[in-house]
């Protein structure tokens, strides 16, 4: 079941149920901390992963792909590792675009297979020997998510924060959305991605604030469309997203010029069912307008028929990718080939 967000994780206001969860939140806590008192394994190839500080979207997917492109410009063969959140298969399995359904293996692998190999793990440590056992010694493994997860050893750790909605409450989950306390999971990352809103930048005390306490590489980077938007200026558009964030897909929608008439948010990794699917098609209709979503809506209704296959078929597609300014664009090309020349090959156990 896909989860869906309490609008108070990022209310600064005095509810009564961030205080209430507080107990059972340093509870799961503790329980994440524990779980690094085992070693990781390490497989004879580098790993570098990305994840996120809270649960929801942040932007973990476009980074990835620019990741991916990165290390395949240093001639190297990444891999990307994921759990395949949403998808019934526990893996390891390797995904094909082409036979598998988000049902199956989760909608973001199936986005992810059109860039890179991507092999689906419940079990990490599991699917890490898959890898190696498969790829050469120019392999790389890119870790989707699992920056709490302790099963594997990493090389380098990248996490990403949303810029406008930082940490909510600052509680961890289920009092808000940390995923463990922020100053333990700070101690896992190697570096921060703050992912910045569409059209502005997140507040700029806060920012030097962040940049103070974490003391490591802090960069800045926004989405943009990956390819030329002009069809959108003045369009009218009912827009629909089940991601992590959807408002910040229709905010994207809104600063290149569409005129979003209607916003239709479902939760992240949601399969559509027939019902809503029509709703959308004929609501479009009623308002005159296009139907516009995201990569990730499409592949999950990757092969259906009815009114999914009609909804598929009709919804234009808005691909956006990740963009850093030239500094950290640099630094981030520093990091990952430092943690490639760092990386020791070794027998996997």
């Amino acid at each position: 079941m896909p989860l869906e967000e309490p609008g108070w994780w990022y209310d600064a206001g005095g509810r009564i149920w961030p205080r209430v969860l507080a107990p059972v939140g340093a509870l799961y806590g503790r329980i994440v901390a524990h779980r690094f008192r085992r070693r990781p394994l390490r497989v004879g190839l580098p790993v570098i992963c990305i994840g996120n500080f809270t649960l929801g979207g942040t932007g973990k997917t476009p980074l990835v792909r620019h990741v991916v492109g990165r290390l395949r410009a240093f001639g190297r063969e990444p891999v990307v590792l994921m759990r395949g959140y949403g998808g019934q298969e526990r893996g390891p399995h390797w995904v094909d675009a082409v036979v598998d359904s988000a049902r199956r293996v989760g909608d973001e692998p199936l986005l992810l297979a059109k860039e890179a190999p991507v092999l689906v793990a419940r079990d990490r440590a599991a699917g890490a020997g898959v890898i190696a056992a498969r790829v050469g010694p120019s392999g790389v493994i890119v870790m989707d998510d699992g920056l709490q997860n302790p099963a594997l050893a990493k090389d380098l750790s990248i996490a990403v924060v949303d810029g406008r909605r930082l940490f909510g409450n600052g509680r961890v989950f289920p009092a808000g959305p940390l995923r463990a306390d922020l100053a333990f999971q700070l101690g896992l990352a190697d570096a921060v991605v703050v992912n910045q809103p569409a059209g502005g930048a997140c507040d700029a005390d806060w920012l030097a604030r962040f940049c103070a306490r974490f003391a490591k590489p802090v960069l800045e980077a926004r989405v943009s469309p990956a390819d030329d938007a002009a069809w959108l200026r003045g369009r009218r558009v009912l827009a629909f997203a089940g991601i992590g964030h959807p408002a910040r897909f229709f905010q994207l929608l809104e600063r290149l010029g569409a005129d979003v008439v209607e916003t239709r948010a479902f939760a992240d990794h949601q399969l559509l069912s027939e019902a809503s699917a029509g709703a959308l098609l004929a609501d479009a209709v009623r308002v005159g307008a296009d139907l516009v979503t995201t990569e990730k809506d499409v592949a999950r209704l990757a092969g259906a028929r009815g009114a999914c296959g009609v909804l598929a078929a009709r919804a234009r597609v808005l691909a956006i990718r990740m963009d850093f300014a030239p500094q950290d664009l640099e630094l981030l090309d520093g990091l990952l080939q430092r943690a490639l020349a760092a990386a020791r090959p070794t027998a996997v156990r």
